[in-house]
């Protein structure tokens, strides 16, 4: 059981975490022809908007409301209104969800307020869709705005049932923010093979996942589409994938009556023997044959990359779900992980396999990497500098990752997922080796070859009588 301490720095240097708005704006994307709006100044959405080119390579779409340090004071609400007037005119979104950033926070505007203004004063925005949520950049992180939108989206998007009947074959997925494009359309293709048929809330595998459009839209392209979240109520099932999930698949349950199945973990042997067994009792299937030939080749990797893995001392750094599922695999491997660093709070911080979590930023993970002598770091491309000071090899993880393709590509979850995530990592470890002419199986073998070869050589044979 770890213990979680939380640094006590007067400031962040080089920070780890990202911010509240930009992870309740990520969520959004996940929504087919959105529009995420952020209140506050210019400068709060460009910084997000260059994140998320810089990640994904794709046009973005993302708005804000101008705040100058005048309206900041005098309050927002006209510039809330000349935004959305602006946004449904101009670019027709099918929604507008807005995320307020710290400078209006500290203010205090009331945007809900401002909301029913707006549609008092419009008629024609009476019954459009604006979904609104606090996410003051000063405090929590990513993960928790991710969490708060997809909760009020559940709570102001899907309708309450009419009928008590619910579909068999229905799933709702309420997908945590540290699965990629790659992780979301991967756990789609695992829901249709047993027949069943997902919703996914948000959809970033449907939006983000760098497909080019026949035509230009100013919107998201792809994702879930409004009336299909509206419906979400006569699903058998949701499943939440992430400890963040759980108030948004409760305000499911609560609002819906659908039961819902938290999976804290989709990465490793033993949780995902957990999720196929599920799917396989929902669903009245067995478990195809496809995915017991992943099991098996999951298994051989694990063996066969142990030798590398087993007993690394780890520095990691991300969000606390994607710290937690990874970390958790790798010490399954034999890996030990000296040094976990996190953005903000959690249930699953004490449950990892380490000593202590600590609530800092990465100068603290390359602090305590070097002092306890760690000789493998993975966290954002925000690290690389570190792990290059360290000396020792980098694995990027989580986001932003803007140093290298097809982030949006990545998969960690599901038997392949975790294979290929193991087989990456021991790559990295077996070329830091050869690069740094350290020993390996194959230079320990070379003397003992060379003395055979020469005793070969030099042996005189007796002749036969």
């Amino acid at each position: 059981m770890a213990k979680v301490t939380t640094g006590k720095k007067a400031c962040a240097v080089n920070p780890l975490k990202m911010s509240q708005p930009i992870g309740g704006s990520f969520a959004f994307l996940g929504l087919r022809g959105a529009m995420p709006l952020l209140h506050g100044s210019q400068g709060c959405t460009s910084f997000g908007l260059t994140l998320f080119v810089r990640h994904f390579k794709e046009a973005v779409p993302m708005q804000t409301t101008a705040m100058s340090e005048v309206a900041t004071v005098l309050g927002g609400y006209e510039n809330v209104e000349q935004a959305i007037l602006n946004i449904h005119k101009r670019q027709k979104p099918e929604i507008i969800g807005i995320c307020s950033t710290g400078v209006t926070e500290t203010k205090g505007d009331d945007v809900d307020g401002y909301i029913r203004l707006i549609r008092e004063k419009h008629p024609e925005l009476a019954t459009y869709p604006l979904v609104y949520v606090s996410t003051p950049d000063f405090k929590d992180a990513f993960q928790d705005g991710w969490d708060k939108t997809v909760a009020k989206m559940v709570e102001v998007l899907v309708d309450k049932p009419t009928s008590t009947r619910r579909d068999p074959a229905r799933v709702n997925v309420l997908p945590g923010c540290h699965l990629t494009p790659g992780d979301i359309e991967e756990l789609r293709t695992i829901f249709e093979d047993f027949g069943l048929e997902p919703s996914f809330l948000p959809d970033i595998g449907g939006s983000l996942d760098g497909h080019i459009p026949d035509e230009f839209t100013p919107t998201t392209i792809g994702g879930i589409g409004l009336e299909e979240i509206a419906t979400m109520g006569s699903a058998a099932w949701t499943i939440a994938i992430g400890a963040q999930m759980k108030r948004a698949a409760e305000a499911m349950q609560a609002k819906t009556g659908v039961p819902y199945r938290l999976f804290e973990r989709l990465c490793g042997l033993l949780p995902n023997d957990e999720f196929m067994t599920f799917l396989s009792e929902i669903s009245g299937r067995p478990v195809p044959a496809k995915y017991r030939r992943q099991r098996g080749q999951l298994a051989d990797a694990m063996l066969d990359a142990h030798f590398h893995i087993g007993g690394r001392k780890l520095a990691i750094g991300a969000e606390p779900d994607l710290l937690f599922d990874v970390s958790s695999m790798l010490h399954d491997m034999g890996a030990h992980v000296a040094v976990a660093v996190t953005t903000t709070q959690s249930p699953v911080l004490e449950r990892m396999r380490c000593e202590e979590v600590l609530i800092g930023d990465l100068e603290d993970l390359e602090t305590l990497a070097k002092a306890r002598g760690c000789n493998l770091m993975m966290t954002h491309s925000h690290g690389r500098q570190a792990a290059s000071r360290l000396k020792i090899p980098f694995y990027r993880i989580g986001f932003p990752m803007f140093d290298r393709l097809g982030a949006g590509h990545l998969l960690t979850v599901g038997y392949r997922g975790t294979r290929d995530l193991i087989f990456a990592l021991a790559n990295l470890i077996i070329a830091d080796r050869e690069d740094n002419h350290q020993p390996t199986p194959d230079t320990w073998l070379e003397p003992w070859a060379e003395s055979r070869q020469e005793s070969s050589d030099s042996a005189v044979v007796a002749p036969l009588h």
